[in-house]
């Protein structure tokens, strides 16, 4: 069954994107913001919910409330994890009261937990292989302003450089990423995506580029492993990606010193 042309775009669709969120959330835990993703995910899942009664398309609404969270801290002067735990709590209870008083909304609800990777078509494909591109494109003009943010917080202050286009222009491709990671992998699958790669790469591997690569091989290996057992043993893709991840972790115990 894994070679069914029906499971085709499905198949290529996640691999494209376990690529890019492993790639994206080796950026994010840099800056030490790995919350981020998941934080996002929360608001977005609400926004989708809320676009029921409003007539509008869930993944439009999704990605416009997670855009508006990205952009108030994006022009906030530090942002750290407990921001974003804020933003998780917050959007959890708008999207569960949101779907509780919304016609199908607790089927909206359900589909962004689970995912719907298996039902994804060529519109997903081409959305994530778009995000691919700009995230590889951008990538070189926004790796340096970030690390820079990072290392030297008061560089661009200091130097009278507005930080905020680099920061809100990453911002704007992790809400992309998120968006779509949601929709196609379900929520917190696809944090798993973004959080565990980095995690164990970071450790495993000598040096910031290597970092990256180990960073998207891992997920990569994860996604191909995760997809063949679900689809063999016929169980729910997020679930399966998710223990295929956390299989990982014990690698960390193989740290090398730096």
């Amino acid at each position: 069954m894994i070679f069914d042309p029906l499971f085709r775009v499905p198949f290529f669709n996640g691999l494209v994107l376990a690529a890019v969120l492993a790639l994206v959330g080796a950026y994010l835990r840099m800056r030490d913001e790995w919350l981020a993703t998941f934080a996002l995910a929360q608001v977005a899942a609400a926004g989708g919910v809320l676009g029921l009664p409003l007539g509008l398309p869930i993944v439009l609404t999704a990605g416009l409330a997670a855009g508006l969270l990205a952009l108030v801290y994006g022009l906030l002067p530090r942002v750290n994890n407990n921001h974003y735990g804020v933003a998780i709590v917050l959007g959890w209870a708008a999207a569960i009261l949101l779907a509780a008083n919304t016609h199908q909304g607790s089927v909206i609800i359900d589909s962004l937990l689970r995912g719907q990777l298996y039902f994804s078509g060529p519109g997903h494909l081409l959305a994530a292989m778009v995000l691919a591109l700009l995230l590889l494109t951008l990538l070189p003009w926004l790796s340096r302003r970030l690390m820079l943010g990072r290392f030297f917080p008061d560089h661009f202050s200091a130097n009278r450089q507005p930080a905020w286009p680099h920061r809100v222009g990453f911002g704007l491709l992790v809400v992309f990423s998120v968006v779509l990671g949601t929709v196609a992998l379900g929520a917190v699958s696809a944090f798993a995506l973004f959080f565990i790669p980095s995690w164990v790469a970071f450790v495993l591997a000598r040096g910031w580029r290597r970092s990256l690569v180990l960073s998207v091989v891992l997920a990569v290996a994860a996604y191909l492993v995760a997809f063949a057992l679900a689809i063999e043993l016929d169980q729910p893709f997020g679930p399966v990606l998710v223990l295929v991840l956390v299989a990982l972790v014990p690698l960390r115990l193989f740290a090398r010193s730096h």
